[in-house]
């Protein structure tokens, strides 16, 4: 069991670009006053990222500047400073400005509070120091694509062709830039055409105790649910996932109007109504619950009734012990979930979790507190506020997307060894989930366990010798969430805080604890990344066989703490 090769060898100059860059923009960040963007394509050029692999040729990259734009609110089209920061007392104190006053925006692809002051600024809350990370290669490489184009159109008309060819975009990628555009499609074109993007940058604050007093904010509403649900005392099993797969398995709500879905599907959506004729005929071996589960995000978002819908699940929810905390005030933008176990329906549980003993269930004392899986480092902040807050952790679970160097979309990879590039550590794990827990509700692709997972800075922080370089260690499994987790289940066992560079077993954690990835990306293929194409239905493949296995696991060790009668 081997950490990654440290000597100089093949990927040695890819890890030294990447961390020169890393260490220009930081460095750089740390000036009172604005940095040009200007002055850190060099340094991004040189890293050659795997998601930019033509920022230095004179064609656009669409595949980079789609992923940017999914990244950025549509404000930074007509912006040109962007300023970072930790909470909107620490804008107020620097620039004396009320970010909370300003128009909030979003990016379609990437949760973080964004305010528009209705001008030329764009001010973000940032939960960490991976937001740094995230965002300054992603401004980097929208403006280098933004600049590109503003060359290649000079001499042409902006018509659909013209403007296309010039770019030299498939037209499968003029149609994604469409559909992140919408309607402000031909005005940003006008745009780029008509001038360069030259934006500013700056940072106010950036502590790790602002970091860890952004986590305690998070918590305090969490708290106060738990309170209202009697479960401030509770045993908590702590999940990383998303909004939406624990509690379809665990509440059968999607089930429960199966025929709204299905009728309002058949209205509106053919291609995802056509995959259900598909389910009844015999000629598809995906998951009707699945189909169900997707269908129903449309309902409850689209549908003419959606008002009465929600009101309906909400109230059906609250029966079950659940509560949805959204998260406001703060840079984490992860919301939560509590779960009662002793208040769920037995009955409305996803059948493919396996039989439920209901008098075990009602006896159980404790709660699931999912949270909708963070950026990079936060997630050390936040599971180290959750185990210093709990009355105990009874275990860890950990489900997210992550890139492939070996498999393909859709599979799922089950690590027991994580290297983690913030702290220098390599945690080895007696991961409680194998192959053998997920295979069987998985469809589509495969499900590897045994195998390496590297926690990196940040999606473009990544270039093919660094990546190489990781392989080469049968590292196979690139993401940004595990690893700081780790960071805080040492600390949640151990008497002083996470070492570094050093090579930690956490087989004997005194809690549960299970790590679980499915495939979004193969770098190696920029086309097949996210950024190029989503996970869509497919992808619901792969993350409800993933959840489900988590949903099993907790119900399981659940009823083995109650006494047989």
């Amino acid at each position: 069991m081997e950490a990654p090769p440290t000597s100089p060898g093949s990927g040695w100059s890819g890890k030294h670009a990447v961390e020169l860059y890393v260490r220009t923009y930081t460095t750089m960040l740390q000036s009172s006053g604005d940095i040009k963007v200007e002055s850190l394509v060099q340094a991004h050029l040189l890293m050659g990222s795997v998601l930019h692999p033509q920022a230095a040729e004179p064609q656009t990259d669409m595949g980079a500047l789609l992923y940017a734009v999914r990244r950025l609110p549509a404000a930074i089209n007509h912006c040109r400073r962007v300023i970072m920061g930790q909470s909107p007392q620490g804008f107020k104190a620097v620039l004396g400005a009320d970010i909370l006053g300003w128009e909030g925006v979003k990016a379609p692809a990437r949760r973080r509070r964004w305010y528009h002051d209705g001008k030329n600024t764009l001010a973000v809350l940032i939960a960490s120091a991976s937001d740094i990370d995230d965002l300054v290669p992603t401004l980097v490489a929208f403006q280098i694509e933004w600049n590109k184009l503003h060359r290649l159109l000079q001499d042409v008309g902006l018509s659909e062709d013209e403007a296309r060819h010039a770019a030299g975009a498939t037209q499968d990628d003029w149609r994604r830039l469409h559909d992140a555009w919408g309607d402000a499609f031909d005005a940003n074109l006008a745009a780029i055409k008509r001038e360069e993007c030259r934006m500013v940058l700056r940072l106010i604050g950036g502590s790790h105790l602002g970091f860890a007093r952004n986590a305690s904010r998070w918590w305090l509403p969490i708290a106060a649910a738990m309170d209202d649900l009697g479960a401030r005392d509770a045993p908590i099993y702590f999940v990383s996932s998303n909004a939406h797969s624990l509690v379809n398995v665990l509440t059968g709500v999607a089930r429960r109007i199966e025929n709204e879905i299905v009728d309002w599907i058949g209205k509106s959506d053919r291609d995802l109504d056509s995959e259900r004729r598909k389910l009844e005929a015999g000629h598809s071996r995906a998951s009707r619950q699945n189909w169900l589960y997707y269908g129903a995000r449309q309902v409850f978002d689209v549908h003419p009734e959606r008002d009465r819908l929600r009101k309906w699940r909400a109230e059906l929810e609250a029966a079950n012990g659940v509560r949805h905390i959204p998260a406001v005030g703060t840079g984490v933008d992860s919301a939560a979930q509590v779960f009662m176990l002793s208040k769920l329906d037995a009955s409305a549980i996803d059948p493919r979790v396996g039989a439920v003993d209901e008098r075990k269930l009602r006896e159980s004392d404790a709660c699931i507190l999912n949270v909708d899986y963070p950026l990079g480092e936060a997630a050390y902040h936040i599971l180290r506020q959750v185990a210093e807050q709990a009355a105990w952790v009874a275990g860890v679970y950990v489900l997210g997307k992550a890139a492939t160097l070996n498999a393909d979309v859709g599979d799922v990879m089950i690590p027991n060894a994580v290297y983690n590039e913030h702290s220098g550590n390599t945690y080895w794990l007696d991961n409680c989930f194998t192959a053998s827990d997920v295979q069987p509700n998985l469809v589509y692709g495969s499900a590897l366990d045994n195998q390496r997972a590297v926690t990196v800075r940040g999606t473009f922080l990544q270039n093919r010798d660094y990546l190489d370089f990781y392989y080469q260690g049968r590292y196979t499994v690139v993401e940004m969430e595990a690893g700081p987790y780790l960071d805080a289940c040492y600390e949640i066992g151990q008497p002083d805080r996470y070492p570094v560079n050093e090579s930690v077993n956490m087989a004997q954690a005194h809690f549960d604890l299970g790590i679980v990835h499915y495939a979004s990306d193969t770098p190696y293929t920029q086309a097949r990344t996210l950024g190029a194409r989503g996970l869509s239905y497919r992808g619901m493949d792969s993350t409800y066989a993933s959840a489900i296995a988590v949903a099993r696991r907790i119900l399981q060790r659940e009823e083995a703490l109650v006494p047989q009668k």
